[in-house]
């Protein structure tokens, strides 16, 4: 079954960690690019009318656009990601468009809490210990990757491959 997703796209990263996402993170081959996940699973893309984008952009409109970096490594079991600071408002829009939709839990509510990341591997321990500690050796040398959140993409896999649906455009803060 096709599903959605809402995702913020740091093409920041890719220098930093393009080839070990490539090498530790499958969906890479399915178009996903570096990105900070804000909703996922989402409604099948066919189901997501005119309407639903509107109210997906109200909930939007709440966090203006910000900057952020990633400089810290992070793990879950298997995984290994950058973490976003400040998470803040990744978190602020993953909660207002789990109000806006309550049918769509971030990760299917297979998890407590929202831990907003950058996945550079998953699959496996080995793997994950492996990126964890080239990052960390990148991140010691290059230094923090920076980027601004201006949009929010919804994407789909209806194809088999992840593109974009729609983007959502953050508000300039200060407005």
């Amino acid at each position: 079954m096709a599903i959605s997703a809402f995702a913020v796209k740091v093409p920041a990263a890719e220098p930093l960690a393009e080839d070990l996402r490539r090498q530790y993170d499958a969906t890479v081959a399915l178009g996903v690019p570096a990105h900070i996940t804000v909703l996922v699973p989402f409604m099948d893309p066919a189901l997501i009318t005119p309407e639903i984008l509107d109210r997906a952009q109200r909930a939007l409109d709440r966090t203006p656009s910000f900057s952020f970096s990633l400089g810290k490594v992070g793990r879950f079991p298997g995984t290994t990601y950058l973490a976003p600071e400040p998470s803040k408002p990744f978190i602020a829009m993953t909660l207002a468009l789990v109000e806006a939709f309550p049918e769509f839990p971030p990760y299917g509510g297979e998890h407590q809490g929202v831990i907003p990341h950058l996945t550079v591997a998953h699959g496996n321990a080995l793997d994950a210990d492996a990126a964890a500690a080239e990052l960390q050796t990148r991140l010691f040398t290059l230094g923090a990757v920076h980027a601004d959140c201006t949009e929010v993409a919804l994407i789909e896999n209806s194809s088999g491959r992840w593109q974009d649906f729609h983007i959502f455009h953050l508000p300039q803060a200060g407005v």
